[in-house]
């Protein structure tokens, strides 16, 4: 048996504590997720489809702009309490109208306001959502801060907008601009067709956004908590990987050599 020196018996120890060392460097030098709290406008869709029945008049007499309160007032106590909300809705006037109007510009602690709002809505007009967005946009000031923006609607676009070249605009001329929307309809049911929904999607993954299909409340309710509901603190991913090459490591180091 060969006798190891003090130097090599306490190498395999000195390079866990590198690795180590080398691993908890490189974790900490990674950046942190910044918290959700971005300024963030809420655009609402009170078009005449709203006023429809949740299930298109089978079996319910519950208007979809109803529900889609419901969902709104479950949510905006938690997400106005860390980040200022605005709202613009469109829809509301004579059925051939296609009216946009900010509400409110982003506000701290909104939810009171916005519900107030949007409890006081009469669906009725066209889908002007293109132009929502858009106006939702420019009050978020895009071009020079992050922003955020929750679309919810029943709908596709009715008044001779393009979502989809609107959400490219958008992320070319963004400093950091996310859009969400949130479709309330029956599943595989279209107002204007399948690529009316395709050109809607678009919108949201052109700006780093989700497109989420809700056929119920507690979809919505589940929708809004993902896009316009957002914890202040961040708890950053943990990392298996390193960390088992961290436990392997020691693991190996502790152990005492058989030779």
């Amino acid at each position: 048996m060969v006798a190891l020196t003090p130097a090599l018996r306490f190498a395999p120890i000195s390079l866990a504590i590198g690795i180590a060392g080398w691993l908890s460097a490189g974790i900490a030098a990674e950046p942190k997720e910044s918290p959700c709290n971005e300024d963030t406008m809420i655009v609402f869709d009170a078009s005449g489809s709203m006023a429809g029945n949740v299930g298109q008049g089978i079996g319910t007499t519950i208007p979809r702009i109803d529900e889609a309160r419901h969902a709104l007032a479950e949510v905006l106590p938690s997400a106005t309490k860390f980040r200022r909300v605005g709202l613009v809705t469109y829809g509301p006037g004579a059925y051939q109208q296609c009216n946009v109007h900010l509400d409110l510009k982003p506000t701290a602690n909104a939810g009171t306001i916005i519900m107030r709002t949007v409890d006081a809505l009469t669906p009725g007009g066209r889908t002007p959502l293109t132009e929502a967005v858009k106006q939702a946009a420019a009050v978020l000031d895009y071009q020079h801060k992050p922003g955020v923006i929750v679309v919810v609607t029943d709908g596709e676009e009715t008044c001779g907008g393009s979502p989809c070249d609107l959400g490219k605009e958008l992320h070319a001329a963004a400093e950091q601009l996310t859009i969400h929307v949130i479709g309330y309809r029956v599943k595989d049911f279209s107002w204007t067709g399948e690529q009316s929904i395709l050109d809607v999607r678009c919108l949201a993954e052109q700006n780093g956004g989700l497109y989420i299909a809700a056929e119920s409340k507690e979809d919505l309710v589940e929708a809004l908590r993902k896009t316009l509901d957002c914890p202040m603190v961040t708890q950053r991913a943990s990392q298996p990987g390193s960390l088992e090459a961290v436990r392997l490591a020691s693991q190996g180091a502790l152990r005492r050599p058989n030779y």
